[in-house]
């Protein structure tokens, strides 16, 4: 029996900036917040809070805390609306921004577009903190769309330019199937597709794998969406699909007849847990 780990894994560009970021502002000896979970992957919150990290949990919380010298407010790697931003502005806290560029050129992108009165359409989760940090930077209300249904269901205001944009993590080819259906239904806006390309090569390569194997492992936080579209995109190719956030959820029994078990893992996915993964099925199975 193969073990195989998809070409494409692991923490991605702007997850380990975030988290070395967190890093860096732990040796200044200050007090370090960081606004939402850095990543979506509770086993790097939970060490990075074993190290002194604290997160805020809400704009209430933040509006709660104290300004002070040695105290620092990291942004989170998803970004925040411009209203967080302003209240740390406000209230004089060091704020560090942590977010991914990718992200940040989405919220450029919208802030200007809805700023000379475009409407903004947003590709994504509307519940995700990226698609909330987005929103957060449009003046007005941003339209979010998740699925080929409510796609059907839109209407656009001939009267306004419109701009389409996608939550950095989003199924590649779905957001293609979503503006092809916005160009049926007379949109003729401007799109521009915001995702990652790492999301794009994570996912390519995860299908690949799981299109030749017999058992496929996809590791990440249960709250993290790019972990959960590699799930959804390996179970279409693989009915032993498994989703384990750490190798304690892994209950795998394998058959004598499995040739190729195929691992891959979401962005904020740390290279330890992944190599754990690899040994505990080499070495067991």
């Amino acid at each position: 029996m193969n073990v195989e780990l998809a070409k494409c894994a692991g923490f991605c560009f702007g997850v380990k900036r975030a988290v070395d970021t967190v890093q860096e502002q732990l040796k200044t000896g200050k007090t370090i917040y960081t606004y939402g979970p850095i990543v979506h992957n509770e086993e790097v919150v939970r060490e990075l809070e074993a190290q002194g990290v604290r997160v805020l949990n809400s704009k209430e919380e933040l509006l709660a805390l104290e300004a002070g010298e040695n105290t620092a407010v990291v942004i989170r790697a998803h970004g925040v609306p411009k209203e967080i931003c302003d209240i740390l502005e406000q209230k004089g806290i060091e704020c560090v921004d942590a977010t991914c560029p990718f992200v940040k050129r989405i919220h450029r992108i919208v802030e200007e577009g809805s700023r000379n009165g475009n409407q903004v359409f947003i590709a994504g989760n509307p519940g995700h903190p990226e698609v909330e940090g987005i929103r957060g930077w449009c003046h007005g209300e941003a339209k979010v769309v998740e699925t080929l249904e409510e796609a059907q269901e839109l209407s656009f205001d001939d009267k306004k330019q419109g701009i389409l944009v996608a939550q950095t993590t989003f199924n590649y080819n779905k957001f293609d199937n979503l503006v092809e259906i916005f160009h049926d239904r007379g949109y003729n806006g401007t799109v521009v597709n915001t995702i990652c390309n790492a999301t794009e090569e994570r996912q390519r390569a995860a299908r690949e794998l799981a299109k030749k194997a017999d058992v496929m492992i996809v590791i990440g936080g249960k709250h993290s969406s790019n972990t959960r579209k590699l799930y959804e995109i390996c179970s279409s190719e693989c009915a032993g699909t498994y989703y384990i956030q750490t190798l304690d959820d892994l209950r795998l029994v394998l058959p004598t007849t499995v040739r190729l078990v195929g691992i891959t893992a979401g962005a904020s996915t740390p290279n330890k847990l992944i190599e754990e993964v690899q040994n505990y099925v080499r070495i067991n199975f």
